[in-house]
């Protein structure tokens, strides 16, 4: 499964009293995946220099492939 799937099955899963137009819960997912993706990419190093800070680099740019849709 991808992020964006396994964050619309829980929208869907969650007991949220409304009821969705068709395509209403990836309206929601989007706005929660915008907010990770900014929030992964402020801890990405600018100019890496080390061994630790080029293996966050490399972290982040996979999160950063999941959250767009990537198989997990």
């Amino acid at each position: 499964m991808t992020f964006p799937e396994l964050l619309i099955a829980a929208i869907k899963a969650a007991e949220i009293p409304l009821r969705f137009e068709p395509g209403a819960e990836e309206a929601v997912a989007r706005p929660v995946t915008d907010l990770i993706r900014n929030w992964v990419r402020a801890h990405e190093p600018e100019n890496p220099k080390s061994d630790f800070e080029y293996g966050q680099k490399a972290l982040v740019g996979t999160l950063l492939e999941e959250l767009e849709g990537s198989p997990l």
